[in-house]
């Protein structure tokens, strides 16, 4: 069995494939019929996650800091203390529970600063949701603003997706040079390809090697999931013999993931 605690950021430049990772991910973990504790975190405020997974979320975590931006004044009032009612709300409201795994989004509320204020709120949360789980995959926001926030400090594993373009490979190069930056305890730094050409997967591979990164595997190009999205099929309901599937296998491996 591979070591655990196993909490995992997958991050990477917008459209790289986050999400599709994600989900493949936790799906071969559900087919390993593994005795893990899962929680899954979209910690992205686009908050498409859900969808993706066939799953209706109550509130996110933004909805409720908007509730209680509206409404603080009168509980404030009546002597409640704001951060612990916070908590409470989001652990009642925000987390679906499903038969084989947990689910969070992250959302976000409205006005100027808030995004900043729902990021710090889910990752306190997190901070207390931590200890009961033995796996969590977060599906992080595109770019490098989450490293800042700190949002990753709850992760032992980084995941960057890239695809052909130069600019997801700068981005994955600025992300490594952040996380040394902030100090985050990230013990292991993955690439995974998706959707690259046969002669530009060598290249990147390459790339990979040049910059310390240890390369997990390519995501190839799969008409499941093509049509699984056109047509809004969960993707957990993706056969067996997918090939994005079959390859998510061998790069849950590569992390030591299964």
């Amino acid at each position: 069995m591979p070591k655990r605690p196993f909490h995992v950021s997958i991050s990477g430049k917008g459209g790289t494939g986050k999400t599709t990772l994600t989900v493949l991910l936790l799906k071969v973990l559900l087919e390993e019929s593994t005795d893990d504790e899962i929680l899954v975190v979209d910690a992205d405020p686009a908050t498409n996650l859900p969808q993706v997974l066939g799953i209706s979320i109550n509130k996110t975590v933004g909805d409720i800091a908007e509730e209680f931006r509206k409404g603080f004044e009168r509980l404030n009032k009546l002597g409640f203390e704001k951060s612990a009612l916070l908590e409470y709300y989001i652990m009642r409201d925000c987390i679906v529970e499903t038969e084989k795994f947990d689910l969070i989004a992250m959302g976000r509320g409205e006005g100027e600063g808030c995004y900043c204020y729902v990021n710090s709120l889910l990752s306190g949360v997190l901070g207390k949701l931590i200890q009961h789980y033995s796996v969590i995959l977060m599906d992080m926001e595109a770019g490098l603003e989450h490293l800042n926030r700190r949002l990753d400090r709850h992760v032992n594993t980084f995941i960057i997706v890239v695809d052909n373009s130069l600019m997801s490979l700068k981005t994955a190069e600025k992300m490594k040079e952040i996380i040394k930056e902030v100090k985050l305890g990230v013990n292991d730094i993955y690439v995974v390809g998706n959707r690259i050409s046969g002669m530009r997967e060598e290249a990147i591979i390459r790339w990979a090697s040049q910059n310390t990164f240890k390369y997990a595997g390519t995501i190839p190009e799969d008409e499941n999931i093509v049509e699984y999205v056109a047509n809004g099929i969960p993707l957990l309901n993706l056969p067996r013999n997918s090939k994005a599937l079959e390859v998510a296998y061998q790069i849950a491996r590569n992390i030591n993931l299964i």
